[in-house]
């Protein structure tokens, strides 16, 4: 068994011969998300409320359970049995080292990480591991679980020294699994000055291959995976590197800008979205890999009637950028696996103990539009409006555009504050307090909700990606 390394744009294996990368990421599992698990804000704060709410070992019992089951042999052989073969799993760095006790290797965060990538082994499935959340929080958003909305991983050293320790502990522990086809270093960094990025990432090269010569490493462009137009000439140092974009489309999610109907326009529209994050590597005749993509989907307790068909035009948007990925060869991981439903290419059954549980928590959720990925805010926007009207009116324009714009346009930027950190912070108790008088046995079935058996499949989706898996010679 060989590593899988970088040869110009391809990925290979030990005799040279080209190697697709073709799955899904592993989100919400070692590293929580609030739409794809169903609480509110970020995972730190549904732990420490969890923890208030029931004490500290049936909080820890939950988590533990949860992490057991929501991926196991069954997972792993039916991810298989679509033809996919590489799964990217994001993780926390709170696993691994406490911000209290930096720098103190936690040996227990191994136990689960482990267990999936054996997992995903035995079943000829190779893993990419995803630093999803770093220390500080590398970008604005609610998956870097730092509760705000400033990245202070770039302005403050120490988060950044601690990364590169951690992955010097990463790289030690994975360095001779070569199931493991690469460390995908820091999940869509912001740095709004884009030049401490690429600095960084001269810095975790140099350690990582002091320890791990081996395994490929994978980089994000900056501004959620969409720039590396500060990237230069630093290619030439990075042997054994590919470039990972993120390549969501509008078009896909409930703010699309119009009915995607796939026109000629349109899938122009999506090749030249793709086209323009890859353009820097095209130049320099670099590896590309698309390390997250895919469109939401409507469900029939919200959207209705409506819910087929808005399904039907989501599912085209993904035919039509399969479309566009398989003439380029492209490795890509689309996100993501398993979810409660908004998502996943499986889901948790409506009729488990958790969605029993929260049924009601998640429709004032969704009502509110505390989270931010894919959010409708048709039942709220009357009580934003002003403030988005505020703003314009007292704001100069050219100060309205503050980074990560234009990925954060203003009503965005309002959104992220008002509603998923503002008003989801007085929801996190809530959350916390559907366990109060649960026993442990009790506990241990709400956790077992999102085990395979008890999820249903995304059949639609699912056939269009076993169909695709394969398609292109050489997998």
């Amino acid at each position: 068994m060989s590593y899988i390394r970088v040869s110009g744009t391809k990925l290979v294996d030990g005799n040279g011969q080209e190697i697709i990368l073709r799955g899904a990421g592993l989100g919400g599992w070692m590293n929580m998300e609030n739409f794809i698990s169903g609480y509110p804000g970020c995972e730190f704060q549904i732990r420490e409320a969890l923890a208030d709410a029931v004490g500290k070992e049936k909080s820890e019992l939950f988590f533990d359970k949860f992490l057991e089951y929501f991926f196991q042999d069954a997972d792993a052989a039916y991810f298989k049995s679509l033809g996919l073969n590489c799964i990217r799993i994001a993780f926390n760095y709170r696993h691994f080292e406490d911000d209290m006790n930096p720098r103190v290797l936690k040996p227990e965060g191994f136990k689960h990480l482990d267990r999936v990538i054996d997992l995903c082994a035995k079943h000829d499935i190779y893993t990419v591991l995803d630093l999803h959340t770093a220390p500080g929080g590398q970008n604005t958003d609610w998956h870097a679980d730092a509760g705000t909305h400033i990245a202070n991983f770039w302005i403050h050293k120490d988060f950044q020294d601690r990364t590169v320790w951690l992955w010097e502990q990463l790289a030690e522990h994975y360095k001779d699994n070569t199931w493991i086809a690469g460390y995908n270093v820091l999940n869509e960094p912001t740095d709004a000055r884009h030049t401490r990025l690429v600095a960084f990432y001269d810095r975790l090269y140099v350690a990582v291959r002091a320890i791990d010569p081996h395994h490929t490493i994978f980089l994000d462009g900056n501004t959620f995976a969409s720039d590396f137009s500060y990237f230069g000439e630093a290619w030439r140092q990075w042997d054994n590197t590919a470039y990972s974009i993120h390549d969501y489309s509008l078009f896909g999610f409930p703010a699309a800008p119009e009915e995607y109907k796939g026109t000629e326009m349109q899938r122009h529209r999506l090749r030249r979205s793709y086209e323009k994050k890859r353009e820097w590597m095209d130049q320099n005749k670099l590896c590309v890999w698309n390390g997250e993509w895919g469109p939401v989907y409507a469900r029939t307790e919200y959207e209705g009637d409506r819910t087929d068909a808005i399904n039907e035009e989501r599912l085209q948007v993904l035919k039509d950028q399969l479309s566009i990925y398989n003439e380029d060869r492209l490795s890509w991981s689309i996100w993501l696996y398993k979810d409660i439903g908004f998502q996943g290419m499986v889901h948790v059954s409506r009729s488990t103990p958790y969605m029993t549980l929260f049924r009601d928590f998640l429709a004032k959720k969704h009502r509110l539009a505390v989270d931010a990925w894919g959010a409708d805010t048709a039942q709220v926007q009357h009580v934003y409006r002003p403030l988005f009207d505020l703003i314009e009116q007292e704001i100069p324009p050219e100060n309205q555009t503050l980074y990560p714009w234009p990925v954060w346009k203003l009503d965005s930027r309002i959104g992220r504050l008002a509603r998923n950190i503002l008003v989801s912070e007085f929801l996190v108790k809530e959350w916390a307090d559907h366990f109060v008088g649960k026993s442990e046995a009790e506990i241990d079935e709400i956790a077992k909700s999102f085990a395979y058996e008890n999820c249903l499949h995304r059949d639609s989706l699912n056939r269009i990606l076993r169909d695709n898996a394969t398609l292109v010679k050489g997998i």
